[in-house]
């Protein structure tokens, strides 16, 4: 019997993220995590700021969602995202240097700052900064990759 899959497509405004055959699909619903596998029921759900994150085989992949929608029809995940890159494609300093003027202009006393918009560049940037180091991870698979990933960095084993 041949193991099910999802499609999954991410796609944005200007482009086409991720168009892929995966197992499992994680995303930010507005109101917390949800979790996708094959044959799951009908749904369409808005999203949140956060972290999307599929699973294909070993290889967890992660990228931002930073708002939109996305539909799930059985085997298939599309999600339509305002913005959403991968891990990869993540410039860390540039998000370190947006975070920092988000919370720059929120200390600001002016009358003039849009608090809220200054609350969703805060939330953006942080997003970006969670996902930038997670570059193709893959998942610990028996008792000796569970050893070896359990060793703290840079002590003897």
């Amino acid at each position: 019997m041949e193991e099910m899959k999802l499609t999954l497509e991410v796609v944005t405004p200007d482009r086409q993220v991720v168009h892929d055959q995966v197992d499992s699909v994680q995303l930010p619903g507005l109101d917390g995590e949800l979790g996708i596998l094959p044959g799951h029921a009908p749904l369409l759900t808005e999203l949140g700021t956060g972290v999307l994150s599929f699973q294909k085989g070993t290889e967890t992949r992660y990228a931002t969602a930073l708002g939109g929608f996305a539909e799930v029809l059985g085997d298939r995940v599309i999600v339509l995202a305002e913005r959403s890159e991968l891990a990869e494609e993540i410039d860390l300093g540039r998000a370190e240097a947006a975070r920092q003027r988000a919370l720059k202009r929120l200390h600001e006393k002016s009358g003039e700052i849009d608090f809220q918009r200054a609350t969703l560049a805060l939330q953006r940037s942080l997003t970006r900064i969670q996902v930038a180091p997670r570059v193709r991870t893959r998942r610990p698979t028996g008792p000796l990759e569970r050893e070896i990933s359990s060793q703290p960095t840079g002590t003897p084993k």
